[in-house]
C-alpha cells in the first residue's frame, strides 16, 4: 500500500508542471472612465485567444483591461468589437501595454510617466518582454462593419511605450479590432489600455505593409523621372 501511495505521489509530482502550464488566461476590467463601457462577463479567454466582446468608447474615454496567465512566448490574438459613440464620437483609437513594476524590467522606462498610468505599473519598454506579439505575423487591424479599415500607426521600437494607434473612425462606426499580445516570461499580470482621441499618441512608424507600399510608390516616381529625362 505504501509503495502504491509513494508511486502515486511521484506521478503527481511529475505531472505538476503540466498542471501548472494548464493555468487559464484571464481577462478582466481593471478600470474605466466615463464614456467607456465593457462587459467583463462577456470576455472569453480561451487557451490560445482572447475575445473582449463589445467595447464602447466616447471621445476622451478609456478602459483598462487586466491580462494574466499567458504562456511564456505565446502569441495570443485579441479581438473585440469597438463602437464609436454617435453622441461624442472619436476619430482615433489607441491600445497601449502597461507592465507591472514588480517584474524588475523598468530601468529603461521614461522617468516621467503619463498621468493615466496606474500605481504599480509603467509604460512598456524594449526590455520587459511584453509586446503586441511583435514580429509574430498576427493581424493588427480595425475593419469597419460598413467596409474599409482604419489606418494603423505603431510605436514599439522605442522605450517610451508599446502602442498601436488606429485612425479613421467617425460617429457611429463599428469596427472589428484585432491585435496580438505576447509575454516572453509568462504568467505576468499586466494591463492593456484602450483609449480614444487625445489621451495617448503614437509615432508615425508604419507597419511593414505600409513600408512596402511607400517603397513601391517611390520606385514609381523614380521611373517616371527617368522617362521624363529620356
Amino acid at each position: 500500500m505504501k509503495v502504491g501511495v509513494l508511486f502515486g505521489l511521484g506521478c503527481l509530482a511529475l505531472a505538476w508542471p503540466s498542471l501548472a502550464r494548464a493555468e487559464p488566461i484571464s481577462a478582466t476590467v481593471f478600470s474605466a472612465t466615463s464614456g467607456a463601457s465593457a462587459d467583463a462577463s462577456a470576455f472569453v479567454a480561451a487557451g490560445t485567444a482572447i475575445d473582449l466582446g463589445t467595447i464602447s468608447l466616447a471621445g476622451g474615454s478609456s478602459t483598462i483591461v487586466r491580462i494574466d496567465g499567458l504562456q511564456a512566448g505565446a502569441n495570443v490574438p485579441v479581438t473585440f468589437t469597438l463602437l464609436d459613440s454617435s453622441v461624442n464620437p472619436f476619430t482615433a483609437f489607441t491600445a497601449e501595454i502597461l507592465d507591472p513594476l514588480s517584474d524588475g524590467f523598468d530601468q529603461m522606462d521614461p522617468q516621467s510617466q503619463p498621468a493615466y498610468v496606474p500605481v504599480g505599473f509603467s509604460t512598456s519598454n524594449n526590455t520587459d518582454g511584453l509586446s503586441f506579439a511583435w514580429n509574430s505575423g498576427l493581424a493588427r487591424s480595425a475593419a469597419f462593419a460598413n467596409g474599409g479599415a482604419a489606418t494603423l500607426q505603431v510605436d514599439e521600437n522605442t522605450n517610451a511605450h508599446d502602442m498601436l494607434a488606429f485612425r479613421g473612425f467617425s460617429a457611429g462606426d463599428q469596427a472589428k479590432v484585432t491585435f496580438g499580445l505576447r509575454d516572453n516570461l509568462g504568467r505576468r499580470d499586466f494591463l492593456v489600455r484602450l483609449s480614444v482621441d487625445g489621451t495617448a499618441g503614437a509615432s508615425s512608424t508604419p507597419e511593414p505593409a505600409s513600408l512596402l507600399l511607400l517603397g513601391t510608390g517611390l520606385a514609381g516616381l523614380l521611373r517616371l523621372r527617368q522617362r521624363q529625362a529620356a
